[in-house]
């Protein structure tokens, strides 16, 4: 499943490649459900809705901002098992959808590019910092979503363990 916002680049050719594929694809907007933006997408938008899933926290009618396609970042952090970034200019919007998948937690790709290429200088950076790693090859991002399904997992466990584990039959709180 390829999360991504139905943008020109990157995000079209996700959703294009999933859809070529058969699978299914989930485009997060950053407008209204009754609007496709942008408006040349229309098509792509339109066959994603048939066979995947747009969504939409805003209602009918409203027009993209700048504010809401940050807010759609970080509604496609939330929804991504991970987040890879293949390209992002030091002022990308895609470098939100990072720090909100860095604030939940998700785990992070990013592919490194040429130090001369401006769209490099996002993933290269991530790399650096240790923020994100390395992607280049599909194994690499599988490995990347294992590892937070694991983590999710070793969450998960420790959670039931400790706050279920005592639960009484009857009493005020789950029975295992």
């Amino acid at each position: 499943m390829v999360i991504a916002g139905g943008a020109y680049g990157i995000d079209s050719a996700a959703h294009r490649g999933v859809l070529a594929a058969g699978g299914q694809t989930i485009a997060v907007l950053a407008t209204g459900l009754d609007r496709r933006y942008p408006a040349a997408h229309t098509e792509l938008l339109d066959r994603i809705g048939d066979t995947g899933l747009l969504v939409s926290e805003l209602p009918p009618g409203t027009t993209p901002t700048r504010e809401r396609f940050i807010s759609r970042s970080r509604l496609m952090a939330a929804l991504s098992g991970g987040v890879v970034i293949p390209e992002a200019g030091v002022r990308s919007g895609s470098l939100a959808t990072v720090r909100a998948a860095h604030d939940l937690g998700r785990s992070i790709g990013a592919v490194p590019g040429p130090v001369t290429s401006a769209v490099s200088n996002g993933p290269n950076q991530l790399i650096k910092q240790g923020v994100a790693s390395v992607v280049s090859q599909a194994s690499d991002v599988i490995a990347l979503l294992d590892a937070d399904e694991r983590a999710d997992r070793s969450v998960t466990r420790s959670v039931i363990g400790r706050d279920f584990r005592h639960a009484t039959p009857g009493g005020s709180g789950l029975s295992m």
